[in-house]
């Protein structure tokens, strides 16, 4: 299941995506439209400005705006920043792989497989959207 702050970064993401390309939003702009606290929206943009997805413009006119375009800025991306492994099982991740300490052998077993599959079935959905394919609210 997402967290409410992958969740909220994809909507304000994807409000962004559906604006002037390079031009700042406000994050009360943001905030007032997809129903998400500016407290908590401040914490989220700042999390993908330090990731490189967006930047931001202080003073008059200043806000928040995307670094790339919509098509390029891949969904899996976005969540790998804001909630971390896409894998259910950290054995089975391909960029946060850890060893089960209560598994004897990842090769017999099955759960591992199992989530193997699930894993590449959701990145095969997730890398192949963008912010262009997802409008929440449009």
């Amino acid at each position: 299941m997402l967290s409410m702050k992958t969740k909220y970064g994809l909507k304000a993401l994807s409000y962004l995506s559906r604006q002037e390309q390079n031009v700042p939003v406000l994050i009360s702009d943001i905030s007032e439209s997809e129903s998400i606290s500016k407290k908590f929206l401040e914490s989220i943009l700042l999390t993908l400005k330090k990731n490189g997805i967006l930047a931001s413009k202080k003073g008059k006119g200043g806000g928040y705006y995307l670094l790339k375009k919509p098509k390029e800025i891949k969904i899996s991306t976005i969540i790998r920043i804001l909630e971390g492994p896409i894998a259910m099982l950290p054995c089975v991740s391909l960029n946060y792989y850890e060893k089960c300490e209560d598994c004897k052998s990842e090769d017999q077993c099955s759960l591992n497989r199992l989530m193997v599959e699930v894993r590449d079935s959701t990145l095969k959905i997730l890398e192949n959207k963008t912010l262009e394919d997802f409008h929440c609210g449009s």
